[in-house]
């Protein structure tokens, strides 16, 4: 796994970079796998309490590698076959109801825990797909992101349909899916798939995941579910669970520490 994917967690932030640096971090068979690995592994380490995800290199993610699409070319994903070579309708589902590439992309939005993608260099098709399934992105300003599977005769087949609905409007979504063409990052920010544009995207998201780290993780796990309901779930059910997050966290140790390292002016001392 450690050939396309290195993982160093410090004080509670995981810095997860892709590192096959020779392809662009391009997705092949073994960079799905090593996706869906880390991403599994990580939702039950302990003491991990927000992730970074970004590419070594030129690249955060080239998207498929090239490879790939000559099989198609060739006719080997006739048959209904994934270019990972799964059955894109495979009924072997996760409970979320991604298949084995979706997976890669939706273990992301999975995490009980918030996770920055950090994106310079190009984010095209697969690898856009895949910084969508963060909670937030920043972005060089020169970075290149484009919806490119249409380039290649294709839709967006990994989770981008159900991730791209929560962030921009959907007559925008429309346009870039049906014409794929690149925008860089300050575009993105304006239509709202890039959270912040800044020189050095992994430093500041370690610099921002180490102050979510630094808080009551309770609350931040709490507050993710919240957030995570909040685009589909109707009024009655969202103040339900408010109240219920609430009710879980108010005199907690976790709870308690938060104000107590308040009053008396010092640093919090949380337990995971």
């Amino acid at each position: 796994m450690e050939e396309r994917i290195k993982v160093d967690l410090k004080d509670g932030v995981a810095d997860v970079r892709l590192v096959r640096v020779d392809k662009m971090n391009a997705l092949d068979d073994h960079m799905f796998q090593a996706l869906i690995d880390t991403g599994e592994e990580l939702k039950t380490r302990p003491g991990v309490r927000a992730i970074v995800l970004s590419g070594e290199g030129k690249a955060f993610c080239a998207g498929l590698d090239m490879g790939n699409f000559g099989k198609m070319a060739s006719g080997e994903r006739s048959g209904g076959q994934s270019s990972t070579g799964e059955a894109l309708l495979t009924p072997k589902r996760t409970p979320g109801g991604s298949n084995r590439a979706q997976h890669a992309v939706m273990v992301w939005r999975e995490q009980t825990v918030p996770v920055i993608a950090a994106i310079h260099g190009v984010a095209f098709g697969g690898g856009f797909q895949l910084a969508l399934g963060a909670d937030l992105r920043f972005v060089t300003a020169d970075t290149r992101m484009a919806v490119m599977e249409i380039k290649w005769g294709l839709v967006p087949d990994m989770g981008g349909v159900v991730l791209m609905k929560r962030l921009v409007r959907d007559d925008v979504v429309r346009e870039l899916t049906y014409t794929g063409r690149i925008f860089n990052g300050e575009e993105a920010l304006q239509m709202g798939f890039a959270t912040r544009v800044c020189a050095d995207p992994r430093a500041e998201a370690l610099a921002l995941a180490a102050e979510i780290a630094a808080k009551n993780p309770d609350a931040i796990k709490g507050s993710k579910r919240l957030l995570d309901m909040a685009h589909d779930a109707d009024q009655h059910a969202i103040l339900l669970a408010e109240s219920q997050e609430q009710g879980a966290l108010i005199g907690s140790p976790n709870q308690v520490e938060a104000v107590m390292s308040n009053m008396q002016k010092r640093a919090a001392v949380y337990a995971d």
